[in-house]
C-alpha cells in the first residue's frame, strides 16, 4: 500500500443477500486532498462510508486508514478521524453545549476552550444553550460537523455534510473545509449527489453508480468532459432556428426552445446574441447549460455498455 494515501479501499464489497450495496470498489485518497465521493441517492455511498468507519463488516476486499486495515469492531485510528454519517446523531434533551461536552469527555479532550471554539466556528452561538431536539434540520447538521471537528482530526468522513443547510451555511462549510485541507493538510472524504457544490470543493471525485466505482478522475477534468449546450428561445421560434442556421450552426430541438451543440456558440454566446440582434432576431433566452449528475452518468454507463 502507498505511503501517501491515507484513505484507500482494495475490492471493497458488502453485499445483503442477493443485492452488493457496495461492489468491488477500489479508491484511493491521498494526504491533503479533498475527495468528494459523488453518486446518485441510493447509489451505495453511506454504505461505502460505513464500510471505511468499521460500522460494517465487508462481504469480501478491504479498507484501510493510514495504512491500516480497518475491521468491524477492532481498534482504528480513530482519535485522528471525525466523521459524520446520515443523519447527525445527537442528545436531545440535551443543550448543543452538553452534547458537546459529552464528545469532549469521551474523547478526553484536555483543552477547555476546544467547545466554545468549535461552537464560535460553526456558528451555533446563538444556539448553544437549545435542546438538540428544537434544533433546525440545519443547526443539527451544523452540530454533527461540531462533534466531527471538536477534536482537529487529520482525516474527516463526512456523508452529506451540507444537507439541511441553507446556500450562505453551504457557503460557510465549503470554506471551512477548504481552509482545512489548505491550512492544516487534513484528508477529507465528503460524500455527495450535488454534483455542482462536489465541483467547487473536491480536488478529485470518485464517481459510484449502483454499487460499483464507475470512475476517479480530477475535478477540473470532470467539468471539461461534462456536456454543455446553449438553449435559446425566440418569440418567433422557426424565425429563430432559420437566423441560426443561416449563421452556420446546427440547430437542434429542445423541451425549450433550441439547442446549439457546437463549442464556438458554447464559449461565445455572447458574440451569438450580437449576431442575432443584428439581424433582428434577438432571443428571448440565451443560456449555457451543463448536463446534471443523473444524465452524466447514464451516458457514462452507456459508454462503458457499449
Amino acid at each position: 500500500m502507498s505511503q501517501e494515501l491515507v484513505i484507500q479501499t482494495e475490492n471493497l464489497t458488502k453485499r445483503y443477500g442477493s443485492l452488493a450495496a457496495v461492489n468491488d470498489v477500489s479508491l484511493h485518497v491521498k494526504k491533503g486532498e479533498i475527495y468528494g465521493f459523488l453518486g446518485l441517492n441510493g447509489a451505495g455511498k453511506t454504505t461505502a462510508i460505513r464500510l471505511l468507519l468499521g460500522l460494517a463488516h465487508p462481504s469480501s476486499g478491504s479498507a484501510f486508514l493510514e495504512g491500516q486495515r480497518i475491521r468491524s469492531g477492532r481498534p482504528g485510528p480513530w482519535n485522528r478521524v471525525g466523521y459524520l454519517v446520515e443523519m447527525p446523531y445527537a442528545y436531545p434533551e440535551l443543550s448543543v453545549r452538553e452534547n458537546l461536552q459529552v464528545v469532549a469527555q469521551l474523547r478526553h479532550l484536555r483543552d477547555p476552550q476546544a467547545i466554545s471554539r468549535i461552537i464560535q466556528q460553526l456558528r451555533l452561538d446563538a444556539y448553544q444553550d437549545i435542546k438538540a431536539r428544537n434544533l433546525s434540520m440545519g443547526n443539527a447538521q451544523r452540530l454533527g460537523l461540531a462533534k466531527a471537528l471538536i477534536h482537529e482530526p487529520d482525516i474527516l468522513i463526512l456523508d452529506e455534510p451540507t444537507n439541511g443547510l441553507d446556500p450562505a451555511g453551504i457557503v460557510e462549510v465549503r470554506e471551512l473545509l477548504k481552509g482545512l485541507a489548505r491550512e492544516r493538510g487534513v484528508t477529507i472524504f465528503i460524500s455527495s449527489h450535488i454534483l455542482g457544490e462536489i465541483a467547487k470543493l473536491a480536488s478529485r471525485i470518485g464517481i459510484i453508480h449502483e454499487g460499483r466505482l464507475v470512475q476517479e478522475i480530477d475535478a477540473t477534468e470532470l467539468n471539461t468532459i461534462r456536456q454543455k449546450r446553449l438553449i435559446l428561445e425566440f418569440r418567433d421560434a422557426e424565425k429563430g432556428r432559420k437566423t441560426l442556421q443561416a449563421l452556420g450552426f446546427e440547430v437542434l430541438p429542445g423541451q425549450a426552445g433550441w439547442v446549439i451543440r457546437q463549442e464556438k456558440a458554447i464559449q461565445h454566446p455572447d458574440d451569438l446574441a450580437v449576431a442575432l440582434v443584428e439581424r433582428d432576431c434577438p432571443p428571448m433566452r440565451l443560456q449555457v447549460a451543463e448536463e446534471d449528475l443523473e444524465s452524466y452518468f447514464l451516458r457514462i454507463i452507456s459508454n462503458k455498455n457499449e
